[in-house]
């Protein structure tokens, strides 16, 4: 059993937090089926934590884990506090395999998406003419 645990900051304010287990739902809906559970933990402010979703996980059977950490930089969360949850959970769970993701702000995925979402928002503002041929990556969503 693979499960997917997305790491992200944790907010006092409570819709931020709901916010993040929408986004995981959505995001086991687009994944393959070997990919059994897609849960969220938080570093700060909010339950559940990162080593509670860890041995939930383990404890339902995931063998895999795949960590991703939802930070658009690497700071301290991601560069030193992930790291150490992992840590911690190798060492309880010796015989489990834990993969660290790069975070979001790293996949190539990101910028494209910034400059799309910029891009739809000039054309649909009539600031901006698309040239006949855009590269596929643009699949826009232009309101008209």
């Amino acid at each position: 059993m693979t499960s997917l645990l997305i790491v992200a900051h944790g907010s006092r304010r409570h819709q931020a937090n709901r916010t993040m287990q929408q986004l995981a739902k959505k995001v086991a809906c687009h994944l393959p089926m070997n990919v059994d559970d897609v849960r969220v933990g938080f570093l700060e402010f909010t339950q559940p934590s990162v080593q509670s979703c860890i041995d939930a996980c383990f404890n339902n059977g995931t063998y895999q884990l795949l960590v991703l950490p939802y930070f658009l930089a690497q700071g301290n969360h991601v560069s030193k506090d992930i790291p150490n949850e992992i840590a911690a959970a190798k060492g309880k769970w010796p015989t489990k395999r834990i993969h660290l993701l790069p975070h979001i702000g790293e996949m190539e995925e990101m910028s494209s998406l910034i400059a799309k979402r910029c891009l739809e928002t000039l054309i649909n503002n009539h600031e901006f003419t698309p040239p006949q041929s855009m590269p596929k990556y643009y699949e826009l969503e232009i309101s008209r």
